[in-house]
């Protein structure tokens, strides 16, 4: 099933006929594979890691799919598609990236629901591209044209990434957050309270949902013994996490996972504070998968760490994976739940 957003792209497949394409920051379906039936050939990259692997299985010659923050090669398209982001701030980084990847007087093509923020688009478009056109209003989405009129310049990550100290109960940590990746500049009231409550970990230890990289620093600042990987689903976290870690002189290993279908080890430790922010009807179908793969993926004696919103499903979850509940502390926000495996 495509979105509304792919749809209305779909229904406007003439626009890329006979076009070499490049799709940016897609959805979770297969539209990519469906543009093949207008365009020569279709390269995608995925900033999300789910609708990476959702992707995966078309791959093919004429179809080259790509996770990350940016592609593997220079090459250049008659045509990319930029699908608007939840997040307006990477907007013009996935919009410098377009250019980037487009052959002089190329095509952009964006695409974004209406309620999502695409009206603004005309006024965000840099001024190497041409004048914003609307070509469609389907499916609840605009569809906007335009033209890349001159080089855009080239991508530098600083350029992209706020630097800012934040203070910790284990010390000041410099935090580098890429565009796109939520940030209040800040310690967060759940993490705090997660690095007042650190435990002693052992062994390798696991960083659900790392995003920035705040508690991966925190941990390894107090316990510099432990082997952490790090974990995200989303291809600029993952960056940010790898840039706070190098800023702060700390080493770990960073990679993408959905939920924790890609982790292969067995854990001495999970410390997380979950990102889970899809939809309250998910919600508790989340968090139950969340401590089923916690349990499954940690070493007999292991130990599960985590912080979470007070009125999220986590206590029968936890007492049956985990013989019992052990709340560590809580405020009237949050609670920590901490339990070694049996």
């Amino acid at each position: 099933m495509l979105t509304n957003a792919s749809q209305a792209l779909l229904r406007n497949s003439h626009l890329v006929n006979g076009h070499s394409v490049l799709v940016l920051n897609y959805e979770g379906d297969t539209l990519p594979k469906a543009l093949l039936d207008s365009a020569s050939s279709v390269s995608a990259l995925a900033l999300d890691f789910h609708h990476h692997l959702i992707m995966q299985p078309h791959a093919a010659t004429n179809l080259q799919l790509y996770f990350g923050h940016k592609l593997p090669n220079q090459e250049r398209f008659d045509s990319v598609i930029v699908y608007f982001p939840k997040a307006k701030a990477l907007a013009p980084y996935l919009f410098n990236l377009a250019a980037k990847h487009l052959k002089l007087q190329g095509q952009l093509i964006v695409v974004g629901e209406n309620k999502g923020g695409i009206k603004s688009l005309p006024k965000l478009l840099p001024d190497y591209f041409d004048k914003a056109f609307k070509a469609d209003n389907a499916r609840h989405c605009i569809v906007f044209t335009s033209e890349l009129d001159r080089e855009a310049p080239e991508i530098k990550i600083q350029d992209w990434c706020s630097k800012y100290p934040v203070q910790t109960p284990q010390g000041e940590m410099t935090i580098c957050n890429m565009v796109g990746v939520f940030s209040e500049k800040k310690l967060d009231e759940g993490t705090k309270l997660l690095l007042d409550n650190l435990p002693n970990m052992r062994g390798t230890v696991l960083d659900f949902g790392c995003g920035a990289g705040v508690i991966a620093a925190a941990l390894l600042t107090a316990q510099p013994k432990l082997k952490l990987e790090c974990v995200d689903i989303n291809a600029m976290a993952l960056l940010s996490c790898e840039l706070t870690l190098q800023a702060n002189g700390l080493e770990a290993e960073v990679f993408a996972s959905d939920g924790m279908a890609q982790t292969t080890k067995s854990y001495d430790g999970i410390i997380s504070n979950p990102p889970f922010h899809d939809g309250l009807n998910r919600l508790t179908t989340i968090a139950i998968d969340f401590v089923k793969a916690s349990a499954e993926n940690l070493a007999k004696g292991g130990m599960f760490h985590i912080v979470a919103n007070r009125h999220l499903p986590y206590s029968d979850c936890i007492a049956e994976k985990f013989g019992s509940v052990n709340v560590g502390a809580e405020n009237s926000r949050y609670k920590i739940y901490s339990n070694l495996k049996r």
